[in-house]
């Protein structure tokens, strides 16, 4: 069987992370207590997990001709994920996420760069790649222009597309139709969709994720939940980003949609039991020994 073909259209980020016990105040100069450079960017963390879970990807994104853009380039070579269609800018920064860990929270500062430059015209470019595809999954860290072209395309040829609305985004209703499925959290899904008033096919595109309470999606006009899997998470950083990946291995591999959800749940299980957002992402094996047992 052939392996389906993933197009990952998003942001590729550097995360700066920074862990304190005192956040300083203004004029303030506190010691902290570690710092970490990793990769990041919602679409190269979901390219990175569909590629671990078995499927063809190929990435359009762009980064800057600095230090960090050879870093991220580099890890999603090394993830054997085609980056012919990542550009390297002059003059310009690889997109930033500058990260505060404090008291088992965060502060996050992003720095967009090279992903405010992923526009309609530079994806255009590769239009024929993407009508190749066997599936197309965009998120919210690039222009709005973007993902509205993308849409229209998508739709246009009858390319399947996930359109993960992180971070959460207004669009107008007959944009979001386009999409085959749309993947808010709860929150997001509370701020884009009113689910107590919402018209029966768009219901049907809007897949869920609650965290420990599973997954929720619709089926013969009814809202469905598919559990969660019970474990001892240490760091929940991109779960939502292996849940994307595996989700679109899973559907392009023409899994039906309850068994896709299973899978996509597996995979974000296991994610979050290891330190790091794309070191946590599991292989094909992984979980499927883990859906076994």
């Amino acid at each position: 069987m052939k392996t389906p073909t993933i197009t990952v259209i998003g942001s590729i980020n550097t995360d700066m992370i920074t862990a304190t016990d005192i956040l300083p105040n203004q004029g303030e100069t506190v010691l902290g207590q570690s710092f970490q450079t990793k990769p990041g960017g919602k679409g190269a963390n979901q390219a990175v997990a569909a590629a671990r879970l078995g499927g063809n990807v190929q990435m359009i994104g762009r980064v800057g001709d600095d230090q960090n853009g050879a870093d991220m380039l580099k890890r999603l070579e090394d993830e054997n994920i085609d980056t012919s269609m990542v550009d390297r800018i002059p003059d310009q920064n690889t997109g930033i996420a500058n990260i505060l860990l404090s008291n088992n929270d965060n502060q996050i500062i992003i720095i967009p760069g090279a992903n405010d430059e992923v526009t309609p015209d530079y994806v255009k470019q590769y239009q024929k790649n993407i009508l190749a595809s066997d599936f197309v999954l965009i998120q919210f860290e690039v222009p709005e222009e973007t993902v509205l072209y993308c849409l229209d395309l998508c739709h246009a040829h009858n390319i399947p597309m996930i359109v993960n609305p992180a971070p959460a985004k207004e669009l107008p209703v007959s944009s979001w139709s386009k999409a085959t499925y749309i993947t808010p959290n709860e929150s997001e899904a509370a701020q884009l969709f009113n689910l107590n008033d919402m018209d029966k096919p768009m219901n049907q595109k809007l897949i869920i994720t609650q965290g420990k309470n599973g997954v929720s999606y619709c089926q013969h006009e009814e809202r469905l939940t598919v559990p969660s899997y019970t474990v001892t998470p240490v760091d929940t950083t991109g779960a939502g980003d292996t849940f994307n990946g595996a989700l679109t291995v899973a559907l392009s591999e023409q899994k039906e949609l309850a068994k896709a959800i299973q899978f996509a749940n597996a995979a974000s299980a296991l994610s979050v039991q290891k330190l790091g957002a794309q070191e946590g992402m599991p292989t094909r094996k992984e979980v499927e020994t883990f859906l076994a047992h």
